[in-house]
Order: structure tokens, then sequence, then C-alpha cells
């Protein structure tokens, strides 16, 4: 799986302590706890249970964006397209406090996030929807029959860079790598994979302003 890859997540002498922030169906919860060779033990957390995979992990519905758990209680946190779901930005940046909080120290996170400027938006299969100026969102919704209300928030990646650094993370962008990654996994023979893989770091740089997906790996700021 893509996460555990970026994470670079290894098993260690007890069970990881994992949470999953808005688990949704529950596949990656059960993934993690399910893990042949990674032994975890996974928490997951939602505003509303729609879980279809249930078994093998531990479940809370929560309220908002607080989380139930005390300071530096889990080695590994997951939200994974989850922050835009979330509210404005104020609800964005207490999300990620509620995740340093969580972390241990030592810790790491995977944040992954639709970046504003993404052609197509994947809620909805809408071209430019999130180019949109907030109050026009929702009227173009609608005018093309896909739904009433625009209730996701898409950050921009200098927006979200700097709730980073006022929530007290350390990160590191993965974009580039996250997108090969997504590549290998879903079209490993197709053409374009290879070239992705083949093309340096230093010509994909320039892009990750408008790569459609933002991911992060996340640690508490020792600063």
């Amino acid at each position: 799986m893509k996460i555990e890859r970026l994470l670079d997540l290894k098993p260690s002498t007890t069970p990881l302590e994992l949470l999953e922030i808005g688990c949704g169906a529950g596949g990656i919860a059960h993934y993690f706890a399910t893990h042949p060779t990674l032994p975890c033990r996974v928490t997951a957390v939602d505003v509303n249970d729609n879980r279809r995979v249930s078994d093998g992990y531990t479940y809370h519905t929560v309220q908002g964006v607080e989380l139930p758990f005390g300071e530096e209680r889990f080695d590994a946190v997951i939200s994974n397209h989850v922050i835009e779901h979330v509210g404005d930005e104020t609800a964005q940046l207490r999300h990620l406090m509620e995740i340093r909080r969580v972390l241990k120290e030592g810790g790491v996170a995977y944040l992954a996030a639709p970046n504003r400027w993404m052609v197509t938006e994947p809620h909805y299969q809408l071209r430019f929807l999130s180019w949109l100026p907030r109050q026009w969102r929702s009227p173009y919704l609608r005018l093309r029959g896909k739904g009433k209300f625009y209730d996701c928030e898409p950050p921009q990646l200098h927006e979200l860079e700097n709730m980073l650094d006022m929530a007290g993370m350390a990160y590191r962008n993965l974009c580039i790598e996250g997108w090969r990654e997504t590549f290998a996994i879903e079209r490993p023979h197709h053409w374009s994979n290879h070239l992705l893989q083949q093309l340096p770091d230093a010509l994909l740089r320039p892009l990750k302003p408008i790569i459609p997906t933002l991911i992060y790996r996340l640690e508490r700021d020792a600063a």
C-alpha cells in the first residue's frame, strides 16, 4: 500500500499504535489491522459510521475535529483526504493540531488532500470546480446537476504548508513520490508509469503546486 511505503513503516518489538482519522468504508484501517508482517493495533474514527469492513480494529464515532485520546498516544496517524471535509481554515488548523497532539514524539503521520488547482474535482468529477470562488461552487454544482452544496475546502499547497507551520508540524512534501507510487500501483504496465518513473525530480519539482494530490509526511516539530 502507498501509505505504508511513503511512511516507511517497519515492524518493531511491539505492535504499532496506529490511528486513522476519517476511516470511511474502513479499508485502510482493516489493511493495517490485518497486515501479515507489520503488527499494528489500529484505532479508527469518523463523524459517521459508513464502514463496509469493520473487523480487526477499534472504531469510535466522533464529533467535529477533536479526538477522544490523550497526548502522544499513537506511533502513526493517517489523515487521507479528510482535511478538505472538516470545514474552514480554522477547523483545518485544529485538525492538524489534533494530529500533532496525539502523535508520539518520534512518530509519523500521513496527510493527503486534494489540491485546489486539480483539473478534475474528485468528489463530483467536475472540471475546474474547486478553481471557482467559494460563493460560485455550489451554484455551479447545481447547474451541472451534480449536487446542491459543495461541502469541501481543498487547500492550495502554500495554504496547507502555512497551516502545518502554525500547527507545529515538521513536514516533508511527498507529492512526487506519491505520484510515482500511485502510477506504479494503478498503472504498472502503462507507458505513462514508465515515463514518470524515469523523469528526474528536477523536472517534476516545479509541478508540485498543481499536482492533483498534496501528500505530506509529518512529525512533531521539535523546535
